[in-house]
């Protein structure tokens, strides 16, 4: 198993949890996420049943993620691992436009059973503190967010704690190889040899992947994000849930503090001002309260987007060599999924 970001822990984690004998390769064991990477700058939102689509692998994906997170976080707390967790999601639309398609959505989603509605200016204006200006908004109750970093740590301790082996060095080339152990993964370290070998190396993956015959491109898009210390007296718990307003996601956290994000800048390695700036003001769109808050933390990271292909890319590419990668600014949603998916591939072959 190569990465342990968000989507890769999850694989090691549900294989671990089926019975399976798991090694997680990543130098990030040894050194931590990088500050770069696309699992560290997630800010979390679970976007499942507000998703623009009814049908089709992705709204499959969603869904089954959403009802796994729930599971997955009961099983860990009962073992002692926290993993914080949000409800709610909220979004606004900035125009009559959008609102319209929101109501739609609304309609489509309680015919399904789906407690979405809509909240109209009144019901805004209510909300403390202020929201950005709206022509309404759409409530999704059982969408929410999940604290990223939490989350990994709990799947990975209780990985460890159930005989995950791991194995903390840069992976330099895949070979395959005949007999049981059919793959090997050479490493700074030494080697790694596995029956299966899941490749979830983000953006690393093509690189991997191509001596071997399979390209499969991806190209980074990076985001930035930021946490704030609102006004004293100012506190965004009141909102019911996180907030996303034109393509700007506003989560609330503990003691008063908030993060923004995140910007989306195709092909770029390092953050644009201009981006932030306009992430920091909304555009000029930012309430009195959020002009006044104080920056605490600025990061960002990049996010795998494949080049020809939808999000994420789970494929079989030849016997016992899965790839699990190019979520793009789906990761943290669409890990359980992708690791479920990943599971039922080594287990119908084994069947």
């Amino acid at each position: 198993m190569i990465g342990a970001g968000v989507v890769g822990l999850s694989v090691a984690w549900l294989l671990i949890e089926r019975g399976h004998t798991v090694t997680l390769v990543d130098p990030a064991l040894r050194d931590g996420q990088p500050p770069g990477a696309g699992s560290s700058a997630a800010l979390g939102l679970l976007m499942g049943q507000i998703f623009r689509r009814s049908s089709g692998r992705g709204w499959r994906l969603r869904q089954q993620s959403l009802a796994l997170w729930q599971s997955w976080r009961t099983q860990l707390e009962q073992r002692g691992h926290t993993v914080p967790y949000w409800p709610g999601l909220l979004q606004l639309a900035s125009n009559t436009e959008e609102l319209t398609a929101q109501a739609r959505l609304a309609e489509q989603r309680q015919a399904q059973g789906l407690p979405l509605r809509m909240l109209d200016q009144v019901e805004l204006a209510a909300l403390q503190p202020e929201l950005p200006a709206a022509a309404g908004g759409l409530l999704s109750p059982a969408d929410g967010q999940i604290d990223p970093l939490a989350a990994m740590q709990a799947l990975l301790q209780d990985a460890l704690h159930q005989g995950l082996d791991t194995h903390a060095a840069a992976v330099l080339q895949l070979e395959r190889r005949t007999g049981e152990q059919r793959w090997c993964a050479h490493t700074e370290a030494g080697s790694v040899q596995s029956h299966w070998l899941v490749v979830a190396a983000g953006l690393g993956s093509p690189g991997l992947l191509a001596p071997l015959g399979h390209q499969r491109p991806q190209s980074p898009v990076l985001g930035q994000a930021l946490e704030l210390q609102l006004p004293s007296g100012c506190n965004a718990g009141g909102w019911p849930g996180s907030v996303s307003w034109d393509g700007v996601n506003l989560v609330p956290r503990p003691q008063g503090r908030l993060w923004l994000g995140a910007t989306v800048e195709p092909g770029l390695s390092s953050g644009a001002p201009e981006a932030l700036k306009t992430l920091r003001d909304l555009g000029g769109h930012a309430p009195d309260w959020l002009q006044q808050a104080t920056v605490l933390r600025h990061w960002q990271g990049l996010r795998a987007r494949p080049d020809a292909s939808p999000a994420p890319l789970l494929e079989q590419l030849e016997p016992g060599l899965l790839l699990n990668s190019g979520h793009y600014r789906n990761g943290v949603l669409l890990a359980p999924a992708s690791a479920a998916w990943t599971a039922e591939q080594v287990e119908s072959s084994e069947g």
